[in-house]
């Protein structure tokens, strides 16, 4: 079971008409940030933690071998740094939505998003007033 953050685009964004903009963001590893990382940061428009990864990358990097460490020993840092990178990703996209005025609206347990979508918007549109009888909605 995996558990999904939903985010509302606005503090006053939680409504009908911005139901299509909420972003469900999976709790946990992410392969494809660990192997792809700076691919990884730009598919899901993370600018500002592209550029920060890029700096801490290269200043390691240089650091390490300014401080004499051998290749082999650079290379599996650089994976150690990777591994970092997949368990992190989830909680960089939630930071970048933060900084975005995006609001964190509900915790959803489920195993795909799909049902974690369905949860969610049961469980929303039952506190929402004159949602439930309405033909409309």
């Amino acid at each position: 079971m995996s558990v999904y953050t939903v985010h509302a685009p606005s503090p006053a964004g939680a409504d009908l008409r911005a139901t299509d903009k909420f972003v469900f963001v999976r709790d946990g590893f992410h392969f494809w940030a660990m192997i792809f990382g700076p691919f990884w940061l730009l598919w899901n428009r993370l600018w500002l933690a592209l550029v920060g990864w890029l700096i801490f990358v290269a200043a390691f990097n240089v650091g390490l071998s300014s401080l004499g460490v051998g290749r082999s020993s650079i290379f599996f840092a650089d994976i150690i740094v990777a591994l970092l990178m997949g368990f992190e990703a989830s909680s960089l996209r939630r930071w970048t939505l933060s900084r975005g005025k995006w609001r964190q609206l509900d915790v959803v347990i489920s195993d795909d998003e799909d049902t974690a979508e369905r949860r969610f918007f049961e469980r929303w549109s039952q506190k929402q007033r004159g949602i439930v009888n309405d033909q409309w909605a």
